[in-house]
Parts: C-alpha cells; structure tokens; sequence
C-alpha cells in the first residue's frame, strides 16, 4: 500500500512537472545582455561565456600567477562563484575573508584570430589582479562593477593553450569604497568572481566599451529624450568609435529604433570618417512620432540597434534595450513621470543581493526572480544597498516596470587620504556608464551612506554625477542631514521643510537599539503567524499602538514626499551582527511572509502588466492551528470583502470605510475563528465546513477568493519549483530552487512541523550542497524546506526527490518532481567544468590538533575582539540613530 501512495504522489507531481513546463513554454524567457549589450542578427561580433571551467584555491600561494603553474590538484568550479557555500544563517562574519586565485585553461577559436579581444568581468569582490599567459594585465580595486579588458595583445592563437590568472582579495581594506571592516559591516563581503565574466572579439574598428573608454559623459553608446510628448520625442543617440588600424576609414553609422514587433520607429545614418589610430563620438537624432513611452504600469521596451559598415560590410554591430520615459521631480509638486504627476507615492524596498547558502554569488535568473518577487508584491521602486545591483537585475527591472536608485559603493564609513575619494569618485563614473540607459533609473546616490563626509567632497560627488550625465533626468541624492545636502537633486528624509522633493530611503525598521536590534519588524518567517501578523500591521498601519513610518504614511502624505523604501525586501546576512537581518517580506530563500501580501494588496486590481502577477487578489492570514488567533486578517485589494468561517457568514468589510489614507488597509474579522469549534467539526465528520472561504468583490460580484483549510495528518512530502517562468539553463551555473513542503493527503501545508528531511538529485544537475551548512539533511521550517539544484552544461530530466531522514511504517511519504534543463544558446569556452558540489571548508575553527596552551590563546582573542566589537556597536549605533528618518 505504501509503494502505491509514493507511485500516486509521483503521477502527481508529474503532472505538477506538465504543467510547469507549458507555462514555461507559453510566454517569452527573458534574455539578458552579454558584457553590456545584446547581439545582432548575423552580427560581427562573437561572444563567448566564460564562466565554465575554472581552477580555484582558497588562500595565498606565491607563482601561481605563471602559467606552467601545477594548478592540476585544484577544484574545479563554475562562475558566478563566491568562495563558499555557507549557512542560511551566515551572519556574524563567518564567511571567509582573504586571498583566493582562479585559474582557467582556454585555447581560442580560430575564426576570430586578426580581431580584437576582450576579457569583461561583471564583478569580481574587492581587489584584484589579472594576469594573461603571465602577463599582469589589470589591478583593481572595488568589488562591485565590471572589469574591462583588452586582452588582444596577450591571447595566443595556432591551438597554443592560453592561462588567464586572477587573485581576488576580499580582506577589509579602507583604501577603495565601501572600505569599512566587515566586522562593522551591516552586510557582508562575500568574495570570488561573483558575477559573470565574458571574452568577446570586435573588428579593429568597432563601438567602444563606456568603462574600457574612460570618457566622461562618453563611450559606447549613450541615449538621451528631448522634447518629450505623447506625439513625438527626439532621441539623442551619442555613438563613440574606434579605429584602430593604421589607414584612415571612412564609414556609415546608422541607428535603428525598433518597436516590439521588430519593426523600425525611426532611423538615422550618418558617413563619417576616422583618422588612424582615433576616436571619435558621433551624435545622432532620431525623432519618433506617437512613442510608445515606458512607465511601471506599462514598460515597453525598443531595441536601439547601432552598426558601423563600409561598403555594405558590417564592422561592428550591437543592441541595447531603451525605454522612452522622461522623469521629473519638481520641489512640492512632487515626481512627474511623462509630464504628468504620478498621483501616488513610490513604494519599493532596498536590496542586498545576498541569497541563501550561496551569499551573492546568484545567476542571471535568481537576479530576475528578485526582481519579479518585488514586482509581485506591488513594489514600483528598488534602492540598490548599497552598491551596484547586477546587470541581469537591473535589465528585470526595465523590463518589469520598477524604478532603481543606483547607489555607489560605501556604508557609514570616511577615509581621508585622497586615493578614497579619488577611488569612490571613479565608481560613480563607471556605474553611470554602466547603467545611465536604463529607464528604471529614477536616482543616483553619489554619496556614501549614513557617513560623514566633508562637505567639498558632497559637491564632487553631485558634479561627478551630472559630468557623466550632462541632460535632463539626472537626479542626485543625498540624505537631508549630510554634509552638503544642499547640492543634492533630491533630499532623503520625511520633512517638508525645504523646497526639494524629498524620498524616504529606508522605511519600516523597528529595532529597540543598535545593539540587540530586537525588533517588531524583523520577523524570521519560521516564528509563525503571530509574529507574521505584527510585521504585516507594521508595515501596513501601526496604528494605534505606535506611531511610525508605514505604507498608510505615503499615502497621507503630501506630493513632495514622492515615496520610501521599505529596509528591507529579502532577509540577508550581516558582518557586525550575529543575528541575519529578518525585516524582509520574505525569507533569505525568497518565501514570502505574511507582509508580502499585504503590501501586494496595494496593488490596482485592473493592472495589466506583462510577466507581473495581476488582478483582484485576496490573502487569509490565518493557519487555523490550535494556537491561531481567533481574529481573522485578510489582505485584499477589492472593494469588498466578506468571510465564511465553518459555513457561517460574517458582515461584509469595505476597506474604505475604515480609517485609512492607503487603498486597501488589512481587514481584520474579529473573534470568529475557534479551535474548539474546528474540534467539533472533525469530531462530526463534517469535514466539509472545516473551512475559512474569503471573497473579494467588486461592484458586487466575487472578482477573487481563497480558501484555507487546517492542516490534518502529515501525509507526504509535496515539492514545488520556484522558477518566476524561466527554465533551468544548462550553462553550468544556473540555479533553480525546489521547495519540499510537508502536507496533509489534501495537500494542506502543515506548518507547525520542524522534521528533516533529505535530498536527492538525479539527472545532469547537482545539489548545492557543502559541509556543515545545513542543505541536506534540512529541516523544515514553518512546514518547508528549500534546496538549490544548479545546472550542469548538459541538458535533460532532472528529478529531485524528498524523503524523511528516518522512515518508518507511518512517517510520511517521499515526494518528488522532475523537469527539464534547457541548452544554453551562448557559446562557451571552457576546457573542463565543475562535476560535482564545492566542499566547503569547514566554518568552525579546527581546534582538534591545537594544543591546549593555542586554544586558551584562541578563546582569550575571541574574548578580546567581542569587546572591541561592542565598542564599535556603540558608534555604529550613534551614526545610525543620527540618520534615521
């Protein structure tokens, strides 16, 4: 009988699996760029992955840069890589800080011998050097934009084996921005070439790279709008190019704007020519009657297409995706998108791009989930904390409809030798190059947050930023009690007092001091529903038991306070704290908390947006537990909501008649819920009424419901995928997520469960998975357990199965799921790739073979640096209290 109910759950889930892939299949995977730009049809250029197959050490070695260095006995590994895999509790700084080196075997295609050659790194955390075939071709300092490089002069062709080194440190170190030790760090420096790294051939004469360029307001291709209007908007394309061959060129520069449809909007060509050896920007108009602009309600997309020809031969060509949209902030009058105000407030969060087990080592499509999750929950707006967000997660962000504030690398932290400034300086001109044509950019934060710095460098920073951003839409910003606000476009914080528009960058945090940093706001999703609760009225309206920042707030507030970001969208590690920061609306694997439905019932019921959860929506905030509330709380974005508790009817709630300025405050039905009654439901076998049923109307009729049942006998393991649409790439470093929840044989979650359980993958995929981090066995929390499965470079059926760690005649039954890794549509270059999971050091210190006299020694450090810490606690604590808005 047991064999037949694990036979019944698999045909489930198979079907689950069915069901999966067609949605999948039905709507369009999101592409994402290559080193900045997207290829052309049949264009010249050739772009290759470069993540496969790289040889890494953990720690420092002398030579290891030479390229006959014996790196035979290294492990294997794929980008984005970070050093480790570490707990979900990570915080504290347990990660490892220091030198690490990467080495990576590669011999070149022949087609593209005679072009030039380039090595672009996405990221790679804290400092580095790079070396090619022995040669040191880079150093860097800054973790968190890319590194270009060109590596034509270095490379090998003819079947000779080339070595590209690189050592990457990401030890604390005050001398590049954010600088502050991690000790001390409200997040963490988790290290290795994290993001990922491309190699891509171009023809001598080709359109620049903006960071390889180094030109203010220059390289690459930069767009700007003028004259914006619902009839017409001139696009100003400015196009830099490079010759560099030894003859003078003269050639055809031609821009294309294309609709969705693949259908030109509007076109220019221009015949230039270019002296041996030069540079040269051309600027380029292309007016566009009756655009199709990009908003958050509505934001579509054109592809800017540019190529460089002579005599009908195409040189270079590339693609960028632009958004017509035209951003205004106007003191009191507040923010105006497209020449109209935009007659709501901005809601968002920040985010830190830390994940789960693998810290911010996270693939193109655990960027875009993000994204999605976030746009899911109605959020409009993202601050990137406190740094440049990845490529992948700002081209979601375009293509989602969520505003970005790009911030520059720095946290509560001041060097006065000028190689700092100098350094931070440097990163705000290579994030605008790098990001300065996506629409979702709304703000750029120059100034390194909640420090106090002079007020000449204040000034440096804000002209730095509108140098390499010379037009209108550019907008700084800056907290209003910083050393030089006064310079600043927009001014952070919620007074009124001046005549600047002003946005609430970090809203909704509660904490009792900045020490213990107990909290009303920071919630772990496994504390249950009581706690879930509390979170979700603060975030939504605390009133009447304090009075603090909220959603309700915004929505009170007058059109000169434009908006907040919640602190914060995802909960994440932390180097200062032991405790991970739990504020976020979901957890550090992306479950959501009951928080996240109340913000998303925010959202307009008639919303259309593309890829976007949309529509009327209603969410009961009730487990129906022995230990549940008898009040009830629903979330609901219509007009109307009525309730059902065991059958009986309860008087209908309109959300606008209760004392609120947001849209759609929490509902909260009263004293109508009861165990002992649920008891004597099951008593009499009336299993059918064992149920809370809540209905969303509008205009009178049901538009949404939801129906919550109790949670009877754990029954079987039930496993789930967490895709946001997209497929398991088989480029060896996508990720995907599997839930195992645990459920009652109506598939009812059973929350109030906390067993192990264990893992297994088969087929051309591998769990991520390493020594003592907690993955497998796991334990189920709040009644799930998730796991990453990572592709390798092969595609097919992957299935992932659940089992109790211990099984006995009446535990409850496995579960699995399969589905399909899809090939990866990118060439790659890679001689061997990563096979099995990275084994973690361990994260304890060995004491094993010390002796008694080193660890007294050690216990005694422990001792001394825990005392420091609370020191420097005190001063963080100070910075924080003086910056809170």
């Amino acid at each position: 009988m047991r064999y037949l109910l694990v036979f019944t759950i698999t045909v489930i889930n198979m079907f689950a699996f069915n069901v999966y892939a067609e949605a999948i299949s039905s709507r369009e995977t999101p592409e994402f760029s290559t080193a900045g730009f997207f290829q052309i049809e049949n264009g010249p250029r050739d772009i290759f992955s470069f993540n496969v197959g790289w040889r890494f050490y953990k720690g420092e070695l002398e030579d290891a840069s030479a390229p006959n260095y014996d790196d035979s006995m290294w492990e294997i590994v794929n980008c984005p890589h970070g050093l480790e895999y570490l707990p979900v509790d990570a915080s504290g700084s347990i990660n490892y800080q220091g030198p690490a080196w990467y080495r990576k075997h590669f011999t070149l295609p022949e087609d593209i011998e005679g072009k030039k050659h380039f090595l672009h790194f996405e990221a790679i955390m804290g400092k580095s050097k790079i070396w090619i075939n022995g040669k040191l071709v880079k150093e860097h300092f800054g973790g968190y934009l890319p590194v270009v490089i060109d590596i034509t002069d270095a490379v090998r062709f003819g079947g000779e084996e080339n070595v590209v080194a690189v050592w990457a440190d990401n030890s604390d170190d005050p001398d590049y921005p954010p600088g502050k030790p991690q000790g001390v760090l409200d997040f963490t420096y988790f290290g290795g070439i994290y993001r990922d790294v491309w190699l891509y051939s171009k023809y001598p004469v080709h359109i620049t790279d903006p960071t390889l360029a180094n030109t203010t307001a220059g390289g690459g291709v930069f767009v700007h709008y003028e004259n914006l209007s619902e009839d017409s908007v001139d696009v100003i394309i400015a196009t830099e190019i490079k010759n560099e061959t030894m003859q003078k060129q003269t050639i055809q520069l031609s821009s294309s704007i294309q609709n969705d449809q693949q259908e030109d909007v509007g076109a220019k060509s221009n015949e230039i020519s270019l002296a041996p050896g030069s540079c040269r920007t051309v600027r380029q108009k292309v007016s566009i009657e009756k655009p199709h602009l990009w908003s958050p309600d509505d934001p579509y997309l054109h592809k800017l297409i540019t190529k460089v020809s002579k005599d009908s031969t195409l040189l270079d060509g590339q693609a960028i995706r632009i958004g017509i949209r035209k951003i205004e902030f106007r003191g009191k009058e507040g923010f105006l998108l497209n020449n109209k105000p935009y007659g709501k407030p901005l809601i968002g969060a920040n985010r830190h791009q830390d994940f789960a087990h693998i810290g911010n080592a996270l693939p193109n499509s655990l960027h875009w989930r993000d994204a999605l999750k976030l746009r899911n929950a109605n959020m409009e707006i993202v601050r990137s904390a406190h740094y440049p967000q990845d490529p992948a997660f700002m081209e979601a962000c375009d293509q989602l409809g969520m505003f970005v504030i790009v911030a520059t690398p720095g946290w509560q932290f001041w060097n006065e030798k000028e190689i700092f400034a100098k350094r931070v300086c440097q990163d705000i001109r290579n994030m605008v190059r790098r990001d300065r044509n996506h629409p979702c950019v709304i703000m750029w934060e120059p100034i390194l947050n909640e420090t106090h710095y002079p007020n000449t460098f204040a000034k440096r920073v804000h002209e730095t930023v509108h140098e390499e951003f010379p037009f209108d839409g550019c907008y700084t910003a800056c907290d209003g009690r910083a050393n030089g606000s006064e310079y600043f476009d927009v001014i952070y914080g919620g007074k009124t007092d001046h005549r600047k528009s002003a946005f609430i960058r970090e809203w909704g945090d509660n904490v009792d001091d900045w020490s213990a940093h107990n909290s009303t706001s920071r919630v772990r999703r496994s504390w249950g529903e009581a706690a879930q609760i509390i979170q979700a009225r603060h975030y939504a309206d605390p009133r009447p038991d304090y009075s603090w920042i909220c959603i309700d707030s915004f929505y009170g507030n007058p059109a000169q306070i434009t908006g907040g970001c919640l602190w914060h969208s995802f909960d994440h590690n932390r180097g200062y704290h032991p405790d991970q920061f739990f504020g976020g609306i979901a957890d550090a694997f992306r479950q959501p908390k009951y928080s996240y439905y109340v913000i998303q019932s925010q959202r307009n019921p008639k919303s259309q947006i593309p890829y976007v959860e949309n529509g009327p929506m209603v969410y009961i905030a009730n487990e129906m537990t022995p230990f549940s509330s008898g009040d009830v709380w629903v979330y609901s974005n219509c007009e109307e909501i009525r309730l059902k508790v065991f059958g009986e009817v309860f008087d209908t709630i309109r959300p606008a008649d209760l004392d609120a300025d947001m849209p759609h405050p929490p509902v909260k039905f009263e004293n109508v819920y009861n165990f002992m009654d649920l008891k004597q439901l099951h008593r009499a076998k009336k299993w059918d009424q064992a149920k809370i049923v809540a209905e969303g109307l509008i205009d009178g009729k049901v538009v949404a419901s939801t129906t919550r049942m109790p949670a009877k006998r754990k029954h079987h393991l039930d496993l789930i995928i967490d895709s946001g649409g997209m497929p398991l790439t088989a480029d060896g470093s996508d990720v995907i997520t599997v839930i195992a929840r645990m459920v009652d044989k109506d598939g009812n979650i059973k929350r109030l469960c906390d067993d192990r359980i264990v893992f297994e993958v088969t087929g051309p995929a591998r769990l991520i998975d390493a020594k003592n981090i907690g993955t497998n066995p796991a334990r189920l929390e709040w009644g799930t357990a998730p796991c990453l499965i990572q592709s390798t470079t092969e595609p097919g059926k992957i299935t992932v199965r659940a089992k109790m760690l211990h099984e006995g005649i009446n535990t409850p039954l496995p579960g699995e799921i399969s589905f399909k890794s899809v090939p990866y549509a990118i060439r790659q270059i890679y001689e061997e790739t990563a096979c099995q999971a990275i084994n973690a050091d361990d994260l304890s210190v060995e004491e094993a073979s010390d002796s008694e006299t080193v660890r007294k020694l050690k216990k005694k450090l422990r001792t001394v640096q825990g005392e420091l810490n609370e020191l420097r606690l005190k001063e963080i604590g100070r910075q924080q209290t003086e910056f809170e808005n």
